[in-house]
């Protein structure tokens, strides 16, 4: 049975239904450090441009009819103070339509990774709270990790049952739970790099040999602490919320560990669950993905597959996948990376489970000059590792590639806390599924924000990130470096007050709270066009170009009107330049 969900906040960031839920945002007061400002902007209304002074004017007209300016277009205040107290005059604003019928490849797809965790990869809670808060967030493409299931007995419950593994821990990891692990769902910090061999030494969940009963398949992160879900719950979640607040489709991306007989019952329970919301056959036999909006409220699946000889010879029409292999997502591991733990065969995945991945069969990445890298529904999963090594050997490759078909990147299994790798360095290089940890909100998630805010999840890619919507899909020669015409950016953003700055949890008084400003700018750095190693790595960290504030007071600041400029910015590509802005802290002792 589902679980009976908690409410999700409404205002929560990260995937792109933020500005959907501040656009119905009224502001029943406004702070004595504001009010003179838009004063001055009423008195003096050629401070706005025309577009600005264009959108007042048709939000006057459409919320009354009979108002009129004066004739030398005066703003009478109480109009404007109505305007600037509205949703109308939310700074996000609303994207302009997506088209929504290229292929599929055409478009950045907001995406989760391990996304039924609610904390740190090692010991945090699986949830299917989890599933339904990214979904209403607007992500679109989730995943799920597959393993055997079997029927709960009496003794396991409990906090015996949460620690299945601790007696099997190695004793350095012990050590280290016990020092970081102060309360449920806390993030820790990475681990310590001679450590992370001996984690993988642990034991995989339990297989299910009873034949009296039926055990369903659960949902965990193998090989840690983490505590599982049923598989049968978290279909229900999504299919109770994944088209509530956005109709563009949804991916699954499934990582299967189980056996034969739970995937069975896994495909019975995805069909009598999704029912017609689940794709079962493409519409026609095509040489082309389908449109986003061919697809509205259906699932995909995308699960792994291994194409015949026939497939692999030549590219081939989308047809259903029937075959088996290997289910681990972790294609791109070098041998170094693989513990012996890891290294037996993984669980072949059944024809019916592999006939659901129609338009997106996950192989096994050999090279981008493989023949099943011209198979129109193929998609590699590689690590930002992985990525990061084919920028510098095969970028030209790497970018052709990801125009017409279909890739997904996902964070380095190091990263325990659950931080996240840096979504614009993967966008630029044409990715559409790019995984984040939704558990932790940092410069990644703010990114992501950034990319999908009113957008429902998906987003059309620019032109020169396009495929060519040609019948043969053969690589080209099309490179990041000229696929978009770049600018040089002169940015001014002028900050003149701010009112109910929630205060830090630290310190509840304001007069001890000393906020500012920081600005960054996330533009693309040479070394991504010019196949260099980057530098930091695929690491979400702080812009390249930084302005900061003056330190104001209290929980209303006035910045009076102070401006941070960033002029003449290279090489910039609007479409995938990034504008990240903080309110920083800065309590006094």
């Amino acid at each position: 049975m589902g679980t009976n969900p908690k409410v999700v906040p409404q205002y929560q960031a990260g995937g792109g239904n933020t500005s959907m839920h501040a656009s119905q945002t009224i502001i029943s007061t406004v702070s004595p450090s504001i009010l003179p400002y838009l004063k001055s902007f009423a008195d003096e209304p050629r401070q706005l441009d025309s577009a600005q002074l264009g959108e007042f004017r048709a939000y006057i007209a459409n919320d009354d009819p009979h108002a009129v300016l004066d004739s030398q277009g005066a703003l009478e205040f109480s109009e404007f103070f109505k305007y600037m107290t509205s949703p109308a005059s939310n700074a996000l604003g609303s994207l302009r339509k997506c088209d929504l019928q290229y292929p599929i490849s055409n478009y950045f797809i907001s995406s989760s990774h391990n996304t039924y965790l609610t904390g740190n990869q090692l010991y945090s809670e699986s949830s299917t709270e989890a599933y339904r808060n990214v979904l209403l967030r607007g992500c679109r493409c989730i995943e799920i990790d597959v393993w055997d299931g079997e029927p709960k007995s009496p003794q396991s419950e409990g906090d015996e049952e949460k620690h299945r593994f601790r007696s099997h821990l190695p004793s350095s990891v012990s050590a280290y739970l016990s020092r970081h692990r102060s309360k449920e769902n806390s993030v820790t910090p990475e681990m310590p790099k001679g450590n992370q061999d001996q984690l993988s030494k642990m034991p995989t969940p339990w297989i299910s040999a009873s034949t009296t009963s039926r055990a369903e398949p659960r949902v965990l992160h193998g090989h840690t602490l983490t505590k599982e879900v049923p598989f049968r719950d978290v279909c229900i979640t999504i299919r109770d919320t994944a088209f509530l607040t956005s109709h563009l489709p949804v991916i699954i991306s499934l990582e299967i560990h189980a056996g034969s007989e739970q995937q069975e019952v896994m495909v019975e329970i995805m069909k009598d669950t999704w029912k017609n919301m689940l794709i079962l056959s493409a519409r026609e036999e095509s040489l082309e993905l389908p449109c986003p909006g061919d697809l509205l409220d259906r699932i995909l699946v995308k699960v792994k597959n291994t194409a015949s000889s026939k497939e692999t010879s030549s590219p081939s029409t989308i047809t259903n996948a029937r075959s088996t292999t290997s289910a681990s997502e972790s294609d791109d591991q070098s041998s170094g990376e693989k513990s012996d733990a890891r290294k037996k065969k993984k669980s072949a995945i059944i024809s019916t489970l592999g006939a659901l991945g129609v338009y997106m069969r996950g192989y096994h990445f050999k090279s981008l000059g493989a023949p099943e890298a011209l198979i129109p529904t193929h998609v590699f999963s590689l690590s930002e590792k992985k990525l990061l090594e084919l920028h510098q050997s095969n970028g030209l490759t790497l970018f052709s590639h990801n125009r017409n078909f279909m890739m997904r990147a996902f964070p380095s299994g190091t990263r325990i806390s659950s931080s996240n790798l840096d979504p614009s360095l993967f966008w630029r290089k044409g990715v559409q599924m790019v995984a984040l940890n939704w558990q932790k909100w940092d410069e990644g998630m703010m990114l992501s924000e950034g990319m999908f805010a009113g957008s429902g999840g998906w987003i059309l890619k620019p032109v020169g990130y396009r495929g060519d919507r040609v019948s043969e899909k053969k690589p080209g020669y099309e490179s990041q470096a000229n696929a978009m015409p770049r600018k040089i950016l002169d940015l001014k953003v002028v900050l003149y007050a701010a009112q109910e700055i929630p205060l830090p949890t630290s310190d509840m008084k304001p007069e001890r709270f000393h906020p500012y400003v920081k600005c960054e700018l996330h533009v693309e750095r040479p070394e991504e066009r010019s196949g260099e190693p980057i530098e930091g790595g695929g690491r979400s960290r702080e812009g390249q170009y930084k302005r900061r504030s003056k330190t104001s007071k209290g929980s209303e600041p006035d910045f009076g009107g102070e401006a941070m400029v960033f002029l003449g910015i290279p090489d910039v590509v609007e479409e995938l330049s990034f504008v990240r802005s903080v309110n920083n802290p800065k309590p006094i002792s």
